[in-house]
């Protein structure tokens, strides 16, 4: 039996034509690898970019002998539009020796804000802040961090190091001359405090500025290097970018005073830097994240000891259920 062969002509599928998402994904993939030469922040702040940022090579040195960290945590107990009830605290850690001594979570510091209620709060806080000033979340929880590094310059001994989680920029509501009055105390007493941040919106040519460093100091001095680089400085700051522990898959944002030698402090840096579980940043401070963070189960006792105070003044739970029920919650059960 004879099979009669039927030519078959292959279809080949035409890529489909550029769409608003890909034209934007173009785009990203420009910014992602072209680089550039125009640096930037977009959070507006008064730095100064050096003219020449290139990475540095960098021996890591000594550990610090004591070691000081503050972060802050913040959290959303209730929302009933019109108010909010915040909670904020500062949690610090002190190592000796390599040692944790001290683990304070800090005070739970209850506030509302909204509906004019701010005014109060804001007439309660310290640091020189305007009784008039507006009162968000932000500045609840950075006027904690500083009190507690405050505290902390005024308790360590000379040679210490205090790590603050994010850059040396205190909030636009804290008055200028606060920084620089810490910091000239923390000098006297022999105390460098240095600010690590995560993620940093310093850019060069629109793209990620560490990412540029990150690939230009792999050619330059090898895949594990350790390294730095001179980003900019304000009338008191000096910023880095620096890669400290050669198993780090990424740099990070490094803020110290104007004035310190950048290369000594950050090879002492980097003795502490080597943790297992998130290489290149400072160990003691990630003891601090840990203890700041408000969870969703703190948040809910919160509630449940402010929803009893409720109830024990005879606020009916019609209007309490009316005023901070979730609507949408409510109908995405169905």
């Amino acid at each position: 039996m004879l099979v009669e062969m039927v030519p078959v002509t292959a279809t080949l599928s035409t890529p489909p034509g550029p769409t608003p998402l890909s034209a934007v994904a173009d785009r990203m993939a420009v910014l992602l690898t072209a680089g550039g030469e125009s640096l930037r922040d977009p959070e507006g702040s008064n730095l100064v970019f050096e003219a020449d940022v290139r990475p540095r090579s960098l021996v890591a040195g000594g550990v610090p002998d004591e070691v000081w960290a503050v972060d802050g945590g913040q959290a959303l107990v209730a929302d009933a539009r019109c108010f909010q009830l915040l909670v904020t605290r500062a949690a610090r850690v002190r190592f000796l020796a390599g040692e944790c001594v001290m683990e304070d979570e800090g005070d739970l510091r209850p506030a509302l804000v909204g509906g004019g209620e701010e005014r109060v709060v804001a007439a309660s806080l310290g640091l020189g802040i305007s009784p008039d000033a507006t009162v968000d979340v932000n500045l609840l929880r950075e006027h904690g961090e500083w009190e507690a590094i405050a505290r902390c310059v005024e308790e360590a001994g000379p040679g210490a190091v205090v790590l603050v989680d994010g850059d040396l920029q205190p909030d636009w509501r804290i008055p200028a001359p606060f920084l620089p009055a810490l910091l000239a105390r923390a000098a006297e007493r022999g105390v460098l405090v240095a600010g690590f941040t995560k993620r940093t919106g310093l850019a060069r040519g629109g793209a990620p500025l560490l990412g540029q460093l990150e690939l230009e100091a792999e050619a330059a001095f090898g895949r594990r290097s350790l390294w730095w680089a001179a980003v900019a400085h304000s009338p008191t700051v000096a910023v880095v970018a620096a890669r400290l522990d050669p198993d780090a898959r990424f740099a990070f944002r490094v803020d110290l005073p104007l004035g310190v030698d950048a290369g000594a402090a950050l090879a002492g840096l980097a003795g502490l830097c080597d943790d297992a579980a998130f290489p290149g940043y400072p160990y003691p401070l990630t003891v601090a994240d840990r203890l700041a963070a408000c969870p969703s189960w703190l948040r809910a006792e919160t509630w449940m000891e402010v929803d009893d105070h409720l109830d024990r003044a005879d606020v009916p739970l019609e209007v309490r259920e009316r005023a901070f029920a979730d609507r949408h919650d409510l109908m995405e059960r169905y």
